[in-house]
């Protein structure tokens, strides 16, 4: 069955910084896929707002040409192309300066939903959100997306919130993380709170300790500079990891809407232990084979302590965790790109097959929620292995590709998509809340303070594997083992 599309409301749709990367790459083929599906249609309009002086024809065709690279053309099909062009108009506008602001300005509409998405530098959403408001493009009713990172530290991302909140209330401030817009990280709501079967189950009582894993294949070619100001701390666990925590850990809200969601991840975040030196561990990728490429080869300073790789034991102190750690971790050049969470449950109090066939050990029931390659949720049970010889035990998986499990749906939307119309419909769920924001700051700046003042660096760990061996340590020591990362 194929999903049902609600349409959403006409709407100017201005994006700044269109003819940047991320524009390029996901923002403009994931609005041309919204409207090759029929969500809106051509009484809406989208603008593109950057520095650079074009018309708008050399705007369209820059457009063009960015959906035959990446709008996967060859699966969704051309004949939407031209209607989707004859939707775009562009103004040339300066953050910095008046220049082109009543040019932008006199192509909105009246009586129109009116979204801003600010693909730029964080150092301009103060200057933009400033001149929208000034010159009276932004309205009351109007929207802004501000793209991570938030901030670099707890101080700067007060500062960006007060800028911004000087000309938009929190409730016309969209914060997103693409993350939040997977769907698996949104089937883990459904999966929670949808089905009576897992929240009796969903304590300490019966989890012995979970598992997020965000591994990535490649490094930092080609981003070093950035990569090199931020690490693993700031660009994935501060944030990323944060979210699928708190959507793992969170109660259940009274309500599906935006601020219900929002206060019960709030409530995580604020019950978060701070993290002790030994149980964090982070790395550092080396060449290990000839013609491999070392981070510091990209990172612009040979004596870089920045870390590309980071894995912690984490405490939830709070009645529902209490006695169940959590275990993150992410880093770059690992054996595979692989996100999921797993939740391992306790094993059965008594073993009645102990003397059977030498079963003394069942292995505990895991939960394996997958968000990237392969989308789905897995359910590993122990069954009768089939056939004759007695009562011997197995492993066996329950698995619900989703891909594969629901192929009508089609192509899978990108979580882009998905944010991008939550944004025009008014709905805040999948974005973070300012406090939201200066809390996970504010527990994750002593750690980064901590390793600033430290004289000690990343652990070096070879390409192509789990990363650096204190990592494994880190769970060995609790007697538990990290999942495989499968190439």
């Amino acid at each position: 069955m194929v999903s049902r599309v609600i349409p959403v409301d006409t709407f100017d749709f201005v994006l700044f910084g269109a003819t940047g990367d991320l524009a390029k790459r996901k923002i403009l083929p994931s609005l041309f896929h919204r409207f090759q599906i029929g969500q809106f249609d051509d009484s809406c309009r989208i603008i593109g707002a950057s520095r650079s002086q074009m018309d708008q024809a050399a705007f369209r065709a820059y457009v063009h040409d960015a959906l035959k690279e990446f709008g996967q053309l060859e699966a969704t099909g051309t004949s939407d192309v031209q209607p989707f062009l004859e939707l775009l108009d562009y103004a040339s506008v300066d953050a910095k300066v008046e220049n082109g602001w009543n040019d932008l300005n006199a192509l909105m509409r009246p009586d129109t939903i009116r979204a801003f998405y600010l693909s730029v530098a964080p150092s301009l959403f103060g200057d933009i959100a400033s001149r929208l408001k000034t010159s009276g493009i932004a309205d009351k009713n109007s929207r802004i997306v501000v793209e991570k990172p938030f901030g670099h530290d707890l101080a700067s991302a007060q500062k960006l919130n007060t800028a911004l909140r000087a000309h938009f209330t929190e409730n016309q401030i969209y914060r997103i993380d693409h993350y939040l817009g997977k769907e698996t990280v949104q089937n883990l709501m459904a999966l929670r709170f949808a089905n009576n079967l897992w929240e009796p189950l969903w304590n300490s009582h019966h989890i012995d300790h979970v598992q997020i894993t965000v591994a990535e294949s490649i490094g930092v070619a080609g981003r070093g500079g950035y990569y090199d100001k931020s690490g693993a701390m700031r660009d994935m666990v501060q944030n990323h990891l944060m979210q699928l925590l708190c959507l793992t850990a969170m109660e259940p809200p009274s309500k599906f809407t935006p601020n219900a969601v929002r206060d019960e991840k709030l409530k995580v975040i604020s019950a978060l232990e701070p993290v002790s030196a030994d149980n964090i561990v982070r790395g550092q990728y080396r060449a290990s084979s000839a013609g491999d490429d070392s981070y510091l080869d990209h990172a612009g300073d040979p004596t870089s302590r920045t870390e590309s790789f980071v894995a912690m034991k984490v405490d939830v102190s709070n009645w529902r965790w209490a006695g169940t750690p959590f275990y993150l971790r992410t880093g770059k050049c690992l054996r595979a790109r692989e996100s999921e969470i797993a939740v391992h449950f306790r094993k059965p109090p008594h073993n009645i097959f102990a003397d059977d066939q030498d079963q003394d050990e069942l292995e505990p029931n895991m939960l394996i929620i997958r968000l990237q390659p392969d989308e789905g949720i897995t359910l590993r049970t122990t069954i009768k292995d089939p056939g004759p010889g007695g009562m011997r035990l197995t492993a066996a998986n329950l698995d619900m590709t989703f891909a594969e499990s629901l192929p009508d749906q089609g192509r899978t939307q990108d979580a882009y998509e998905r944010l991008i119309m939550d944004v025009i419909r008014g709905n805040q769920t999948l974005f973070m809340r300012g406090d939201e924001v200066e809390a996970a700051w504010a527990w994750a700046d002593p750690i980064i303070h901590s390793w600033a003042e430290s004289s000690q660096k990343p652990q070096s760990y070879d390409q192509g594997g789990s990363g650096p061996d204190d990592s494994l340590l880190l769970m060995h020591r609790d007697n538990r083992r990290w999942r495989t990362i499968k190439a």
